[in-house]
């Protein structure tokens, strides 16, 4: 029990530097856990670790290009090393690289291919080891309601729905171990991503913000806050009867 204990207070999410990884890990650590921001922005997972620090809570900045298998498995080892193994993994970490199915190069479906689907297998497959060896552990993968199709996101839509598969057929062969894993598909949040959206498009972001909110039913656009709580949710001891399970988290869009 002791060493149970222990592990589901240890948490590791992927892109934690800001954003939606941020609202995550900052709500994994309100909840008592200790959290590993693994991010290719060191700089700045470092700030919003020494920010959570700050508040009470425990976090360490890793930084790691996890669309690199090694970086992505060593990552999860020096966070089990640092604050004594993992029970909890979000796999949040992603780009988009848009653009229209002829003009797409080779380059930009593979590299969102890589930071979302094949960084998400070896960050899960590292973490498998030592969630097995506690017979407890949490997978939370966040998709996204473009899992279901956007134009001019081709690559992205791809590798969104590849992670609701993924985390299906995790769920059913983890599950003997005693490790869920669920998938959260958030619609449109104010994030450095949907500010580029905005920027591609020639909109001023708050602009930007108005027109999403004006075709999300509860008429708000989201915001990270949104997507940590139904992490947490997933994340909590008494969620161990919820596995495979796909959560729209869209203010009513696509849901």
């Amino acid at each position: 029990m002791i060493l149970l204990m222990e592990i589901t207070r240890t948490a590791v999410v992927t892109g934690g530097a800001h954003g939606i990884g941020a609202g995550i890990a900052r709500r994994f650590a309100a909840d008592g856990l200790a959290v590993a921001l693994v991010d290719i922005d060191r700089e700045r997972a470092s700030s919003t670790a020494e920010e959570i620090n700050a508040s009470g809570g425990r976090a360490i900045a890793i930084g790691a290009d996890i669309a690199d298998p090694d970086a992505a498995t060593s990552a999860v080892h020096t966070a089990a090393e640092e604050l004594g193994g993992v029970g909890v993994l979000v796999n949040n970490a992603g780009f988009a690289r848009d653009s229209v199915l002829p003009e797409m190069t080779r380059k930009q479906w593979n590299d969102v291919i890589a930071v979302h689907l094949d960084a998400a297998f070896h960050t899960t497959q590292a973490a498998h080891s030592y969630m097995r060896t506690a017979g407890w552990g949490r997978i939370i993968n966040i998709s996204s309601i473009s899992a279901l199709g956007t134009p001019g996101r081709v690559n992205y839509s791809a590798a969104k729905a590849g992670l609701l598969g993924y985390t299906k057929a995790l769920a059913l062969e983890l599950a003997p171990d005693g490790i869920t894993a669920n998938a959260i598909a958030p619609g449109f949040i104010v994030s450095d991503m949907t500010a580029a959206t905005a920027k591609r498009l020639g909109r001023d972001f708050e602009e930007h913000q108005r027109i999403a909110a004006s075709s999300i039913p509860v008429g708000r656009v989201g915001q990270p806050e949104d997507i940590a709580h139904a992490a947490a949710f997933f994340a909590h001891p008494d969620a161990g009867f919820i596995t495979g399970q796909v959560l729209y988290v869209s203010g009513g869009v696509h849901g």
